[in-house]
């Protein structure tokens, strides 16, 4: 059977990205639903994939956006549905929040990190480097959800990637590409320029092909 993949996208310039690209060279049909433009969710029967992209609200901001708590329940009743499910940055801090995990404000990271993979990392992460650096832009962090696995730490913020059930987190950024970091660029006037401008020529080859690693292991 041929995945159908839905991308809940939260705000306009933060697409698929690079798994875009990987999942036009494999032809596997993807859509996006816009919360930023409808506010609501369809119905999604024939969905077999689900991908929470990043965003800059609160998980805890189910007042403001109430379409958070339907994507919480989807998260929770993927399992039943036979459902993948992959988070990215708010993403990933949906899955703990929907799975009763604590999301909290925490340290800013922003830019190029480099992250340690655990000794007893499982499924795709068993084949991630020792360390491998990764795109960040969050302000939040969260709790391994009860029954998760951790899979990844970073020295700054610790908890960066996990499985539980049947889905995978990333507090990271694997979507990038050289004109999303370009695009962000613009609206971190406050960070050091300088830093991520040298830091991308060094650091996206490889953070490509790790997202080649966990799009292939998610549509197989």
């Amino acid at each position: 059977m041929v995945p159908r993949i839905v991308a809940f996208r939260h705000e306009p310039n933060e697409p698929l990205g690079y798994f875009e690209t990987i999942f036009n060279e494999h032809q596997i049909p993807f859509e996006y639903v816009d919360l930023f433009d409808t506010n609501e969710i369809p119905r999604l029967p024939n969905a077999t994939h689900l991908i929470f992209l990043g965003g800059c609200m609160s998980v805890n901001d189910e007042e403001e956006f109430p379409w958070l708590i339907r994507e919480k329940e989807l998260i929770r009743r993927s399992p039943k549905a036979g459902q993948r499910v992959l988070g990215i940055c708010l993403g990933a801090q949906l899955i703990a929040s929907a799975y009763n995990a604590k999301v909290f404000r925490f340290v800013n990271e922003t830019g190029w990190r480099m992250l340690y993979r655990k000794d007893d990392a499982t499924g795709i992460f068993a084949q991630f480097p020792d360390q491998f650096p990764v795109f960040q832009i969050h302000n939040d962090s969260f709790e391994i959800p009860y029954g998760g696995r951790l899979l990844a730490c970073g020295t700054e913020v610790k908890n960066q990637a996990f499985f539980c059930k049947n889905a995978l987190g990333l507090q990271f950024h694997l979507e990038m590409t050289r004109k999303i970091i370009l695009d962000w660029s613009r609206s971190l006037r406050k960070y050091p320029q300088f830093t991520i401008a040298r830091d991308t020529p060094r650091f996206i080859e490889e953070s490509n092909r790790l997202c080649r690693l966990v799009a292939e292991d998610f549509i197989r």
